[in-house]
């Protein structure tokens, strides 16, 4: 099970960070919309760390979205390198003050 927590958490990041394809689907627009903004991002993540995802694995997960060959096109892309970063100071840079609100919702 942790397994897929894992997996689960670097799809959703994945799909934070990428964003919207340029020819989507008035379905998946919507979809995007409304699961895929900063909130419910950092909910689901928080949920996948209560489930066994540490805190190196979310890194892993940044750090290779910043160097792997396949994201080139996201790393040029300044929207997607401010939604990675907006993610990555949430989780390593953020006050453990808003971190233990998000923890709460649960």
């Amino acid at each position: 099970m942790r397994e897929w927590h894992v997996e689960h958490m670097q799809k959703i990041l994945t799909k934070f960070v990428v964003g919207l394809k340029k020819d989507a689907s008035a379905w998946e627009a919507k979809q995007h919309k409304k699961y895929l903004n900063f909130n419910n991002v950092c909910r689901q993540v928080h949920y996948d760390m209560k489930h066994g995802v540490t805190d190196d694995q979310v890194l892993e997960t940044i750090a290779k979205i910043k160097s792997h060959q396949s994201f080139a096109l996201t790393r040029k892309d300044a929207e997607c390198m401010a939604r990675l970063d907006q993610i990555e100071d949430y989780f390593f840079t953020a006050p453990q003050k808003t971190k233990q609100y998000h923890q709460s919702l649960f």
